[in-house]
This record gives structure tokens, sequence and C-alpha cells, in this order.
């Protein structure tokens, strides 16, 4: 049989180096400029302002916003610099190890969630859905299953499932 693997367009891979991830790239540093400015100005304004819970919520939130903001900056510039010839991939996925797309999540019923300011919530709310497709994106290219065909390490759920009933029950 021949080797079809050679005829297989990568999509992901292929994605990194499109529009879409430009428009991707534009997005994710327009948000850490954005959130920089917001954090520095009218953020830092807003904060003094906040109850008590609220204030100890919006340092965390923020350190968290930074965070989450700075791994994905980070995630994106390696992509451009392999798309750019500056890394070659091996580079991008040695360098890529230091870059966490998980965690940095939120609770949105923490006590004085709702007392934090609106554009400040947008913000973190705007960087979470942001993490989530760099994090897919991050997924499809580096973390696929090989196209090999798999052979099925256990037998059949269902029979599996029987199989268990009838030695618990008996062979009745």
């Amino acid at each position: 049989m021949a080797d079809t693997n050679k005829n297989t367009i990568q999509f992901a891979e292929r994605i990194t180096s499109s529009a879409s991830f430009r428009t991707l790239y534009s997005e994710g540093m327009g948000l850490v400029e954005e959130t920089a400015a917001y954090l520095d100005g009218t953020g830092r304004v807003a904060a003094k302002a906040l109850p008590r819970m609220a204030s100890v919520l919006y340092a965390a939130e923020s350190m968290r916003l930074t965070t989450r903001l700075m791994q994905m900056a980070s995630w994106l510039l390696l992509q451009r610099a392999v798309n750019n010839g500056e890394m070659t991939r091996e580079q991008v996925i040695a360098e890529k190890t230091k870059v966490r797309l998980d965690g940095f999540a939120c609770d949105r019923s923490a006590p004085g969630w709702d007392d934090l300011p609106e554009a400040f919530r947008d913000l973190v709310e705007r960087s979470l859905r942001l993490q989530a497709r760099v994090a897919l994106l991050d997924k499809e290219i580096y973390h696929r299953k090989s196209n090999t065909p798999s052979t099925p390490d256990n037998e059949n759920s269902v029979q599996a499932q029987l199989s268990l009933l009838k030695t618990a029950f008996g062979n009745n």
C-alpha cells in the first residue's frame, strides 16, 4: 500500500503562516497592550475605589491576567519566529516547554467578582477566550496523534461491560 501520509496536508501547521494566524497574533498583542494601558491607567484608579474584598480579588486576578497574556504572547512570538525562519521547529518545541497555556483560570463566583470594574472583567473574559483559541491551536500543531491507524487496545466496550456483569453475577 502506498504511503498516504506524503499526500496529507497538515492544516494546523500551515495555519501559523496564514492570514488567520496574523489576525490572531495582532489580536493577542493588541490585548497585551490594551491590558497594560488599562492596568497602568484607568484600572489603577478604579482599583483604589474598590471594596476590600474586591480589591484583593482585583490584585490576584490582575496577576493571573498578565501572566496569562505573557504566556500567550510568548507562544505567539515563537510561532512568528518559526514562520519568519528565525527559529527551527525543533527550537520552538524546546522553548515551548517553558510556556503554559493551561491554568490561570478565574473564579467568577469569587466574593467581590461582581464589584470588579466592568472593563477589567471584559479584559479577563477576552483573555480567557484567546487563551482557549491559542491552546487549541497548540494542541493541533504539537500534540496531535500520529496519522497511522491505531489498533484498539481493548475489546468492544459493550462486550467488556457484559463480561464484567457475567463475572459479577455468574455465568448464567
